[in-house]
């Protein structure tokens, strides 16, 4: 009971010293803990222990990997064999899940490595696609001054069919006027990589991640067997994704930020969706499809987060939940 009352206390203080940072401090105080979580989990393996991995798929069917147990990734199995491997996996299935590159091995376990050349690439397309839209939230939460809260609601999950990845978020009411320019790369020039790591749901208050993200947590754990959800880091950016994302910023080639749409208000701001269309590392479109994508990309894609009826619900729903988590801190 002692050490529970002094954990819930240390959640209190670090989420109040957090409210009080701007967004860069923010940001760095979430990747500080996200840091000293990660060598926590790694302090669970004292002793190295090796594993068996056999790799699936044309070429390696067969091929058995002696890897030590909580330290080695996919990505590390890549390194003992060729320069395309490491290079062109974007995405790993474990036992036929998918599974993040840079995620480790936990048990011995059947390994298939996936491309987005392989024959049925949906399951690594849609790891691209939710990887696109985790870059652009980190775009969007590193764009304007610090004295602008910027926050990040949801990385909706929506499929590659749909024309556009999205990121919704809330300004600060002095940028409700504000209109984007177009942003547009030919390419990633920072080389991230994205890391991965299950997190126990008491700690994600601990992290002072926005409200929404909060309630996705909950109901993430709530589904999980450990009552684990895993986030996800690129730079000092910390993240909650519906799923594994790919291995590294630099699988994307050709990213369009193609539009910013005010999809609804409530009494903290006005809600907005930001959408954007990209192609994966080579992966070419003529400029005329790309120009067809494009136009396609800067509608608003809608689900249920925004749709109809639906928006009010989600309006009071935030609020409520801003309403809560600041008596929280002020507690």
């Amino acid at each position: 009971r002692r050490g529970a009352k002094t954990f819930s206390q240390h959640c209190l203080a670090s989420s109040a010293a957090a409210a009080c940072l701007s967004s860069a401090e923010l940001r760095s105080h979430r990747s500080a803990l996200f840091s000293k979580e990660q060598v926590r989990q790694r302090s669970l393996y004292p002793r190295t222990e090796k594993i068996e991995v056999m790799l699936q798929g044309p070429g390696l069917q067969g091929t058995l990997l002696v890897m030590n147990r909580g330290l080695s990734t996919p990505y590390s199995c890549t390194r003992h064999l060729t320069e395309w491997h490491v290079k062109s996996s974007a995405l790993a299935l474990v036992d036929g899940q998918p599974w993040h590159m840079h995620q480790p091995l936990i048990h011995s376990c059947d390994l298939t490595l996936l491309t987005f050349k392989d024959d049925d690439p949906q399951i690594a397309n849609q790891a691209y696609w939710r990887s696109c839209a985790a870059l652009l939230g980190h775009v969007l939460d590193e764009a304007f001054k610090d004295e602008f809260s910027v926050e990040l609601l949801k990385l909706p999950e929506v499929p590659v069919t749909a024309g556009a990845f999205c990121c919704d978020l809330v300004l600060d009411s002095r940028l409700d006027s504000w209109t984007p320019t177009e942003v547009r790369t030919a390419s990633s020039q920072t080389l991230l990589t994205y890391t991965a790591m299950g997190f126990v749901h008491a700690v994600m208050y601990v992290l002072n991640l926005s409200s929404c993200m909060k309630e996705e947590v909950e109901e993430r754990a709530a589904q999980s067997q450990n009552g684990t959800v895993s986030l996800y880091r690129c730079g000092d950016h910390v993240t909650v994704s519906g799923g594994p994302l790919v291995a590294r910023t630099g699988l994307c080639s050709q990213y369009e930020v193609t539009s910013v749409h005010k999809v609804g208000e409530c009494e903290w701001g006005v809600l907005r969706r930001a959408q954007g269309l990209s192609l994966p590392l080579n992966l070419t479109a003529h400029h005329n499809v790309w120009k067809m994508l494009r136009k396609r990309a800067e509608r608003l894609v809608r689900n249920v987060f925004v749709c109809d009826n639906s928006v009010k619900q989600v309006k009071a729903r935030h609020c409520r939940q801003k309403h809560c988590f600041n008596a929280l801190v002020s507690f």
